[in-house]
């Protein structure tokens, strides 16, 4: 972000706060189904466990849901609370726009990890945080934004694709069940 100057910079900073605030609550309740995860598993209960899950990711969903309407129409009056600054609040509200386009996806990237989490296996998560924002994210952001000329617009859309890979290739292992072979 620091190649398109300070003005972008600043309204990233500023976005990413907001972004970071709004997860909060979410984040809570995925650590929620990590645990109910982990007393279902260790009660024999897999069946109960996969429901608290579903259940706590469609509950995220659609908290986030509501949260992308509020920061899609009201992006730039919610960046102008911090910042009076044109270019900041421009730079700050197209990255809280594009990235409310992802955000009932997001609920799932974090809810399925902490689903492994809870059942002990720790490295399904960090295999998909590694691809998806180390090996993904990271080139993704770099090509679209300055090999394909996007600037700041690239950076931010190369989030939501990598939030979306990761929410989506968490549903898909956790469909799988293997997790429900673990013994807690």
């Amino acid at each position: 972000m620091a190649e398109f100057g300070s003005e972008a910079l600043a309204g990233y900073t500023i976005a990413v706060r907001l972004f970071i605030f709004t997860l909060l609550p979410i984040w809570g309740l995925s650590n929620a189904a990590a645990t109910l995860v982990g007393q279902n598993l260790g009660a024999r209960q897999p069946d109960r466990a996969e429901r608290s899950v579903w259940i706590t990711g469609w509950v995220n969903m659609g908290f986030l849901l509501g949260v992308s309407v509020v920061y899609v129409s009201f992006s730039e009056p919610l960046v102008r609370i911090f910042t009076s600054e044109p270019g900041v609040v421009a730079a700050g509200a197209e990255a809280l726009r594009i990235w409310s386009y992802g955000y009932p996806i997001y609920a799932w990237a974090m809810v399925m990890p902490q689903a492994f989490n809870g059942a002990g296996d720790t490295m399904t998560p960090t295999k998909i945080n590694f691809f998806c924002f180390w090996l993904f994210e990271i080139p993704l952001a770099y090509l679209l934004a300055l090999e394909l000329g996007m600037g700041t617009t690239g950076v931010y859309w190369s989030v939501v694709r990598a939030e979306s890979l990761a929410g989506l290739v968490g549903i898909v292992l956790f469909r799988l069940g293997r997790w429900k072979q673990t013994m807690v």
